[in-house]
């Protein structure tokens, strides 16, 4: 059945106010520094499993993630059916508010090769690729999450950071585009049109995550957020902060841009999918819209850390995922890009209505058109996210 919209989806940030933006940006800019000598290899920090003698698990995970009973919130079925076939106890924690935020967390313990007390935790694609360059994530098994290698979406598979699927897995992906109420505004198709159209003027957000809203930037400017160039950077962010300058967006915001749309506070935004769905099914006049420059595509990854005791008991719970009957229960609740071939057939026994979503199974055109942001070295992502925050006011 259809999940009610939630007040705090998987993208929402602590806050969208620019005095927390400034925070969260601060927190990014430190947590890309003074990482030398934290560097760990598979040989220098060891790891040892306890799976076998320890029937249990720490999950942690973003807030609003797992799918819920509706007449009992303290039961997740799809998870309470992988404790109950592998009798494995699982510790869920919903404690992954932001990336920066949780590598902060972290740091300290990974960096001495030091445990975190967690077995699996979930971060999106840069994060992920952030703690792979630095050692700190341990590889997987094959043969113990063959349900990944028969079920895992095409367009997932060989990413930049992960080549050989050995170190990630994608738990939900989803895409960011466009958004409009339909009630306060026309339709939008373009990027330009969001920061340029006179009506629209003071009535726009766009997204804080630096790699979402210059993505759908420098496909506006006909360049390749997945491979492009420091002055393709700096072309974008003059776009944008034409935008800024000129009264034309409001401010930039974590996902809590959707109640504002919602009421039609804001008539259109930068947006996650997976937000609009909700608000979508409470009213019809609220659109996503893929621009016609494209769309960015992300993932949020389960991740095994050094010096994590319950590897294989982890990999049991990812192959559980990567069933197809599972992971359409999942992605009925969540409403994010469901990364499992075979889910969309089994989504016709659960709700028909969002087995067709594209926004949930996309077809090939829409993947065709979607882009991974490019995986930045440590000095491009300071370089970056600084001249971003500057920019957006934080």
């Amino acid at each position: 059945m259809r999940s009610p919209l939630r007040p705090l989806t998987r993208r929402g940030l602590l806050t969208g106010t620019l005095g927390s933006a400034a925070m969260l940006a601060t927190a990014g800019v430190l947590a890309g520094c003074g990482t030398k000598g934290a560097q760990q290899t598979e040989a220098g920090c060891v790891s040892e499993d306890l799976s076998g003698a320890e029937k249990k698990l720490a999950f942690s995970n973003w807030p609003q993630y797992m799918d819920v009973d509706e007449d009992d919130e303290s039961k997740r079925p799809t998870l309470d059916a992988f404790v109950a076939k592998s009798g494995i106890q699982v510790t869920y924690t919903e404690d992954i508010n932001d990336n920066n935020e949780f590598f902060g967390k972290v740091q300290n313990q990974l960096a001495a090769c030091q445990g975190t007390g967690r077995d699996l935790i979930v971060l999106t694609d840069w994060m992920a690729a952030r703690m792979i360059r630095l050692g700190w994530i341990q590889k997987l098994d094959p043969a113990k999450i063959p349900n990944v290698a028969a079920n895992m979406l095409p367009s997932l598979l060989d990413r930049s950071f992960d080549p050989e699927n050995r170190i990630s897995i994608p738990w939900q992906s989803g895409l960011a585009g466009l958004a409009y109420n339909g009630s306060v505004t026309k339709e939008i198709r373009t990027v330009d049109e969001l920061l340029t159209r006179p009506d629209l003027k003071g009535k726009v957000t766009a997204l804080s995550e630096m790699r979402d809203t210059m993505g759908l930037l420098l496909q506006s400017n006909g360049h390749d957020p997945a491979n492009f160039t420091a002055a393709q950077f700096d072309d974008a962010l003059n776009k944008l902060k034409k935008a800024v300058d000129s009264g034309q967006i409001r401010r930039f915001t974590g996902n809590d841009y959707a109640p504002d749309l919602a009421k039609g506070d804001i008539a259109a935004c930068i947006a996650w999918s997976g937000d609009v769905i909700q608000l979508a099914s409470e009213n019809e006049k609220i659109r996503f819209v893929s621009p016609e420059s494209g769309v960015m595509l992300f993932s949020d990854n389960m991740l095994v850390p050094n010096k994590a005791t319950h590897k294989a008991n982890a990999e049991q719970l990812i192959n559980h995922y990567y069933d197809p009957v599972v992971a359409a229960q999942l992605a009925a609740y969540v409403n994010y890009i469901c990364p499992v071939k075979g889910a969309q057939a089994e989504m016709e026994k659960i709700d028909p209505e969002l087995a067709a979503n594209p926004l949930i199974f996309p077809d090939e055109a829409m993947l065709s058109r979607s882009k991974v942001f490019m995986t930045l070295d440590e000095k491009q992502e300071r370089e970056y996210e600084s001249k971003y925050q500057q920019v957006i006011g934080a």
